[in-house]
């Protein structure tokens, strides 16, 4: 028996057709259907009686049907779904109908949309905007602004800022990032910092050249990404836990399957460590300690750890320890905690 028969097994509803209680499988089926005078072709569950093939009358599964019509016709036209505009309404830290004022609608529209209503392309695109472009969004609420209250337009605008501070740093940098808080369950901000200059060592010595174009920092605590930093400061020793990067879910992935590698290669072997360990290893490696000559333990510093640096240290420990695997890296990891 397959997978999905051991799955479906043991479920069991009446058949119309066999007047008795059967079992079933749950199936996929193409439907034509016409909405708004244009015909689509949508693929939809269908329950499948397991003696006689007819199909039959489950609870719960034209709701289920109405849902996937409804995500496949969005696609289909490329309009915003109901999770696009909780996306927003989160990133903006702002309610239904002030967010529906902000963007110019009336202001039962974006309400009327969480219920399901779909959104002409004009709206749908606006909404699109919106979620791509903070500088966007402010241009909406500076236009609206009198048709909200003083304090959402306040906390709509000051959460546009801080989007739009994201932007300080590169697209390749912020989906490193990303991808790190979705394979990490807890990620604070000094072991981020550790995390990211690994990342860039790694990729470095594998394949020659930075995965990233920001420079590094040789601070008190380690190799530091000052614009990393900036964006993440208010977390302090805190987990990041942020919802600005909700606003890269769902949209095209910038990395390669080699730079993908390599952060599964780093999370998956450094990323079991905390930032204090992760701290005490780049102290001990040669780009920090080197960039930090003529500084004591207490004083501050912005020399740069130059990409030159990091990919001839780490081109030499990959020579030695093979790190293009992640016994290799914990092997490496292993001998640099030793006697710390």
């Amino acid at each position: 028996m397959t997978e999905k028969r051991r799955k479906d097994h043991g479920r069991r509803d009446f058949c119309t057709e066999c007047r008795k209680e059967t079992e079933y499988l749950l199936q996929k089926r193409d439907i034509v259907k016409a909405v708004r005078d244009k015909e689509y072709t949508f693929g939809i569950t269908v329950a499948v009686c397991a003696e006689c093939g007819g199909e039959m009358s489950i609870p719960g599964l034209i709701d289920k049907n109405v849902q996937e019509i409804d995500g496949q016709y969005r696609a289909a036209e490329r309009l915003v779904s109901i999770g696009d505009i909780e996306k927003l309404m989160e990133l903006y830290k702002i309610g239904k109908a002030p967010l529906s004022l902000a963007l110019g609608f009336g202001e039962v529209t974006v309400p009327r949309y969480l219920e399901g209503q779909i959104p002409s392309k004009e709206y749908s695109d606006i909404i699109k905007a919106a979620l791509a472009s903070p500088a966007y969004m402010k241009s909406r609420l500076a236009v609206n602004r009198g048709k909200i209250t003083g304090t959402a337009y306040k906390k709509a605008m000051a959460a546009a800022d801080s989007l739009e501070s994201l932007f300080s740093v590169s697209e390749k940098m912020l989906r490193v990032i990303a991808c790190v808080f979705e394979k990490l369950e807890e990620v604070t901000p000094l072991m981020l910092q550790k995390l990211l200059y690994f990342i860039q060592g790694v990729h470095s010595a594998l394949y020659g050249n930075p995965i990233f174009d920001e420079d590094c920092r040789a601070w008190i605590h380690g190799p530091v990404y000052p614009e990393v930093y900036d964006l993440f400061r208010d977390f302090k020793y805190n987990p990041i836990d942020d919802a600005r990067f909700v606003l890269f879910e769902g949209t095209e992935d910038v990395l390669t399957e080699d730079e993908k590698k390599v952060i599964d290669l780093v999370v998956n072997t450094f990323g079991m460590y905390g930032g204090k360990a992760l701290e005490r290893i780049t102290h001990k490696e040669e780009p920090w300690k080197n960039a930090r000559k003529g500084y004591s333990d207490s004083i501050p510093s912005s020399e740069v750890l130059t990409k030159e640096r990091i990919r001839t240290y780490y081109e030499a420990v990959n020579a030695e320890y093979g790190i293009g695997t992640e016994s290799g890296l914990r092997n490496y990891i292993r001998d640099m905690l030793e006697g710390v």
